[in-house]
């Protein structure tokens, strides 16, 4: 009987992506590459997608050649290149329009990109259908992601109306995207003998991270059940919060009388000791050591392991001031393993209440938000949902896809009060075309189109980091902050630092017509954590945006603008002490 053969696909930048903050640079990706092939065992490698060309610009690099210059030795050897999107929200965290969307896939494809793994966070067919169509018209390999996670609701039945919706929209694969690794492995392996018993030509791909530990498992039970391709990772970056490890998966499949490719591992080790460089270089800086550790915990809450960093630092941001409060009001202190079970068990409450969202990205990020102020809230006695954003209103009402679950009477009910209006019709309607638009800043900036238009897909993807990389300001940025994370290991390992010979830091500008925006109480003001927004010099704002939050005895206090121009300055970072009356920003309207 001939063996069924199982095909490894490595998701080299996804293991930095779900390890920390940044991702190789393109001359480290172009220096991997070779060995990577040389190691022998992979069909696939995993190239860009959601955040990754962002990380680009943040570096103050072309993405555009990072992923020209990452695909083409593999291209040169036949391995298949394949890239993540999100649907509605293509490469970014926000939706995007259909022009904008379109171009994407003939751009990626133009630059050496042979497979559009495309997800929708909610499952909501609708947002996959132009993926789909997207990318086979630019000639590219659809394969329609869906997103796993374990509820009531969340059934073999459920996932294969999804599936026969994107079937027919003409999608040529499916991949099973266990984004938080918290899919049953016999479950999941019934779903992908259903997704073969229904369509047996369809090619099934397994995704799953590492962080409960089902992942193993559930490559096993997905490979019985007739799976194609099983996403892995390599050390030192797998594992923990990541993906499993390609010597494991192999040995196993080859055990339970598979056909699996060998390991060269002569390169194995020398592209392991490549990667073990690039973290010594500078991109373990920004690597939370937390990451690298598995934890059942999240099997409760449902979160994706790359979350637990954003969540740790959440908790550090608002401990103190918990801490105060129960103190005064003669309660017991909580320590920070008390904030994240009480965390996790609120995401656990509220996650039915808002529909049962898949709790990928964005999704996971908005229940992480809601469950973070409710907990507060509770320990001071208050009610839940006093606060939440706009992004998780977006998802509520309806405007980022159907939920896929029944929302609360409660949320309802305070939808009602607070006069918002649920929306009924495409998703992607609600986004008009704007490429038009960006095409016109370019000729104004005199910038060019690029290859392909892949310039000013750049620009109309990413505005704000593309416009930060064009001045050099994105650079610059991040060499400072590269610099005062390499001081801060320094100053751990108790390093000597010469103080003698550092600059006077430069007297900032400040023009007297900038109009300022004040700190409404005493406490700690915060530009993260609470939704997608990042507030940086250069953004333009409207007259009632919020600009960011102050944290005051447990209660958020919502900073708006009064003007509509652009922020020209930010005086105080994420996080720290203002008092009340203090300039925190000054807006060029």
């Amino acid at each position: 009987m001939k063996k069924k053969e199982i095909k490894f696909s490595l998701v080299y930048r996804d293991m930095w992506q779900s390890s920390g903050k940044y991702v190789p640079k393109v001359d480290q990706l172009t220096k991997i590459a070779p060995v990577i092939i040389d190691m022998g065992c992979f069909a696939r490698i995993e190239t860009n997608g959601g955040a990754f060309e962002q990380i680009n610009l943040l570096f103050g690099e072309n993405p555009n050649t990072a992923v020209r210059e990452w695909t083409k030795p593999f291209n040169k050897v036949g391995i298949q290149t394949h890239m993540l999107e999100r649907a509605l929200n293509a490469i970014r965290m926000y939706p995007v329009p259909a022009d904008i969307r379109e171009l994407m896939y003939k751009v990626k494809k133009a630059q050496g990109v042979n497979i559009a793994r495309s997800f929708c966070g909610l499952n909501d067919h609708r947002n996959l259908e132009l993926s789909i169509k997207y990318a086979r018209k630019a000639g590219m390999i659809s394969q329609a992601a869906l997103s796993i996670t374990h509820s009531e609701i969340h059934t073999i039945d459920y996932y294969l109306c999804v599936i026969d919706k994107v079937v027919e929209y003409g999608t040529d694969e499916i991949c099973l995207k266990d984004m938080a690794g918290i899919g049953r492995p016999v479950t999941l392996g019934k779903l992908v003998k259903s997704i073969k018993d229904r369509h047996p030509k369809i090619k099934v791909q397994y995704h799953g991270h590492s962080g409960p530990g089902f992942s193993v498992a559930s490559a096993l039970e997905v490979a019985k059940a007739g799976a194609d391709y099983i996403d892995v990772a390599m050390e030192p970056l797998s594992w923990g919060m990541v993906h499993p490890d390609v010597i494991t998966m192999q040995a196993m499949l080859k055990d339970a009388g598979f056909l699996v490719p060998d390991i060269n591992m002569k390169a194995y080790m020398e592209a392991r000791a490549l990667t073990q460089s690039f973290m010594d270089d500078f991109l373990g800086y920004f690597i939370d050591p937390k990451n690298k550790i598995m934890s059942s915990l999240l099997i409760q809450s449902g979160l994706p392991g790359g979350m637990m960093g954003s969540m740790m630092a959440d908790l550090k941001g608002v401990m103190d001031g918990i801490n105060r409060y129960l103190k005064e009001s003669k309660q017991k202190e909580l320590s920070q393993d008390d904030m994240l079970i009480k965390l996790f068990d609120e995401v656990a409450f509220i996650w039915p209440k808002l529909g049962n969202p898949p709790l990928v990205t964005p999704f996971s990020q908005y229940v992480k938000n809601v469950a973070l102020l409710n907990v507060m809230q509770l320990i001071k006695g208050k009610e839940r949902y006093s606060m939440m954003d706009n992004n998780t209103w977006d998802m509520i009402l309806g405007k980022a896809g159907q939920l896929p679950g029944k929302l609360d009477s409660e949320i309802l009910e305070l939808a009602k009060n607070q006069k918002k209006e649920f929306y009924k019709g495409l998703p992607q309607d609600a986004y008009p075309d704007e490429l038009d638009k960006y095409k016109e800043e370019m000729n104004q900036n005199g910038w060019e189109f690029g290859k392909d238009n892949e310039e000013l897909f750049e620009l109309a993807m990413h505005p704000r980091e593309y416009r930060d990389y064009k001045s050099g300001a994105a650079k610059k940025r991040f060499e400072e902050e590269l610099k005062k994370a390499k001081t801060k290991i320094q100053v751990t390992e108790e390093t000597p630092i010469k103080t003698e010979e550092k600059p006077k830091a430069k007297e900032k500008f400040i023009d007297p017509s900038w109009k300022e925006v004040k700190s409404t109480h005493k406490g700690k003001v915060y530009f993260l954590g609470f939704g997608e927004d990042h507030l940086q010099i250069g953004d333009h704002v409207k007259k009632g945006d919020r600009l960011c939050y102050v944290e005051s005895m447990l209660v958020y206090y919502e900073i708006k603008s009064e003007f509509n121009g652009r922020i020209a300055d930010i005086s105080f970072k994420s996080g720290k002490q203002v008092a009340k009356g203090e300039v925190i920003i000054r807006i060029d309207a």
